[in-house]
C-alpha cells in the first residue's frame, strides 16, 4: 500500500467522521433548545391570560 493513499483514506475517514458528528450537534442543540422556546411562549401566554383576567374583574 502506497503512503499517499494511506494519508488519503485517512483524511477521508476525519472528513466523514467530522460530518457525522457536526450533524449530530446540530440535531442535538435543535432538540435541546425546543423545550426551551415552547416553555418560553408558554409563560409568556401565562401572563397575557394573568392580565386579560385581572382586566377583567376590575
Amino acid at each position: 500500500m502506497n503512503i499517499g493513499d494511506l494519508i488519503f483514506q485517512l483524511l477521508m475517514f476525519m472528513i466523514i467522521f467530522g460530518i457525522f458528528f457536526a450533524v449530530f450537534f446540530l440535531v442535538r442543540s435543535l432538540v435541546t433548545k425546543e423545550p426551551d422556546r415552547s416553555k418560553n411562549i408558554e409563560e409568556k401566554l401565562d401572563r397575557i391570560i394573568e392580565l386579560l383576567e385581572k382586566d377583567k374583574g376590575e
